[in-house]
């Protein structure tokens, strides 16, 4: 009987990422884990923005059940973007921000600006952006690639990031590596 009740709250103390496969999971949840969850944060000042964590497993499993269910589908990442993962899926994270406003890589001044600026900071040491995929009609989000370097014994990854065409666009997000274990694993 105890190991029972002890097994009953260990699962009731488990995340639903954790306790439940993303098929199982409601539409709030998944949109949670695309907004405001360990690997997704919302960020301000006003107009506050989400920086997630693109490669992150939890947040491609709910971006494809969130497809699976849409009436009208989500738009599907730029096939460059995903050429890119196939390739580099082991060496290289990428931080996304949904984007509307494309036109603002059309100044050469404001697209230099985010690639000398966006930086990843783990522990003390610093890595600087490996490049980008700009949003698209078809793909509105700006997808930042940095280094993988971060890992489980690291107590947080900052993201500090300029954002071109954004109001305020220096932005900063701290991710604590603690809460990014999925499945056991660091899920970045």
């Amino acid at each position: 009987m105890r190991v029972t009740i002890a097994a009953l709250f260990f699962f009731l103390a488990q995340p639903f990422w954790e306790a439940n496969p993303p098929e199982r999971w409601t539409a709030r949840e998944i949109d949670e884990i695309r907004h405001d969850s360990p690997w997704a944060q919302r960020v301000g000042p006003d107009p506050q923005i989400v920086i997630y964590l693109a490669t992150a497993a939890p947040i491609e499993e709910a971006e494809a059940e969130a497809r699976v269910r849409a009436k009208n589908p989500l738009d599907e990442p730029d096939p460059d973007y995903l050429d890119f993962l196939r390739e580099n899926r082991e060496t290289r994270l990428v931080v996304a921000v949904p984007y509307s406003k494309k036109g603002a890589f059309a100044k050469p001044e404001e697209l230099h600006r985010m690639e000398e600026e966006s930086l990843m900071v783990v522990g003390h040491k610093t890595y600087k952006m490996a490049g980008h995929f700009p949003p698209t009609g078809a793909d509105p989000v700006l997808r930042l690639v940095f280094p993988r370097e971060a890992e489980a014994s690291d107590k947080t990854v900052v993201f500090r990031l300029y954002l071109p065409g954004v109001e305020f666009p220096d932005r900063e997000v701290e991710f604590r590596t603690k809460d990014l274990m999925y499945h056991g694993k660091l899920a970045m």
